[in-house]
């Protein structure tokens, strides 16, 4: 938005928008993972991250992973997604300059890229492919990773225990054991629980912004408004036929005063819902419960519609 609104400033943010969302990235991902032993994603759903072959006894998320699989696990997270995207932007622009391109067709560079063209389908079709086996193994029990990252990162997934969560509660909290009366330490403490609510804030209006941006994106959608149109688009139905010239039908009288039906001083003055003539209850009821429409327009009516109005002297 900022780039935007003004790209002579901020032009830069969408220029290196990929490298400061991995620096973001990075420092979410390390947040969770110090905090919760989960990226951020598998902590919102209540997973954590335990070392393989730790099946036995497993630690609390509030301890943290090894730091060979910390590592592991925060360069998988955040350099292996952008680099994926990096090398998808240089195949679209190699395509792009292999159509406009100035190269002698004898040229290497043009061989080399061309070859390179050639090939990336088939590896990026091997990517995938491994990710789907993984998938598929994992879903019929042949393996216990769903991600064929986690098995590089040398970790798996576990549901948080009530353990973990009361320790995670605590921490986020910032109680201590130790209660010290220093204004030093009143002052950390409250820095602490400062910190820890603008993280819950964060996290959980990062929650809600995602939900509100699916929305955004789903009621923007062109299925969605095409959806819209062809609604909005229906001819608009014709009024219902007034059946005021019928010999059974009430014609209005003369005085706003008087029943159209009885043609006398209104008694229990009862407006009906659908059309808004007034009426005697008596007479309007007899009428409606009868033939089931307004007496003058012909509306469909039933004795639900009937209003008993009542004036400010009684």
């Amino acid at each position: 938005v900022l780039a935007e609104s003004n790209p002579g400033r901020y032009g830069f943010l969408w220029r290196w928008f990929d490298e400061i969302y991995l620096l973001l990235d990075l420092l979410l991902q390390q947040h969770h993972l110090a905090r919760c032993s989960a990226s951020f994603s598998e902590n919102f759903y209540s997973l954590k991250r335990i070392p393989m072959g730790d099946g036995r006894q497993q630690t609390l998320a509030t301890a943290g992973l090894p730091k060979r699989q910390h590592w592991k696990s925060l360069l998988l997270l955040v350099l292996v997604p952008y680099l994926k995207g990096k090398l998808e932007k240089l195949v679209s622009s190699l395509r792009e300059e292999d159509e406009y391109s100035i190269h002698p067709p004898s040229s290497s560079w043009k061989r080399f890229y061309r070859a390179f063209l050639a090939a990336y389908p088939y590896v990026n079709m091997t990517w995938e492919g491994w990710f789907l086996i993984q998938q598929l193994c994992y879903i019929l029990g042949k393996a216990e990773h769903h991600s064929p990252m986690l098995k590089l990162a040398g970790v798996r997934l576990v549901r948080l225990t009530a353990e973990d969560i009361q320790a995670l509660e605590k921490k986020w909290a910032g109680t201590t054991p130790s209660q010290t009366h220093s204004i030093t330490s009143r002052v950390q403490s409250a820095l602490r629980k400062a910190l820890g609510s603008i993280a819950f804030s964060l996290s959980t209006g990062l929650s809600v912004s995602v939900f509100f941006l699916q929305f955004l994106d789903w009621w923007y959608s062109s299925e969605n408004q095409e959806t819209i149109k062809s609604l909005t688009a229906l001819p608009t139905p014709p009024p219902p036929v007034h059946l005021e010239h019928e010999p059974s039908s009430a014609l209005l009288p003369g005085l706003k005063t008087v029943c159209p039906l009885c043609r006398k001083v209104r008694v229990n003055a009862t407006a009906l819902a659908t059309s808004g003539f007034v009426f005697c209850y008596r007479c309007v009821y007899s009428y409606v419960k009868a033939h089931q429409r307004c007496p003058v327009t012909g509306y469909a009516t039933e004795l639900q519609h009937l209003v008993k109005l009542y004036s400010p002297e009684s």
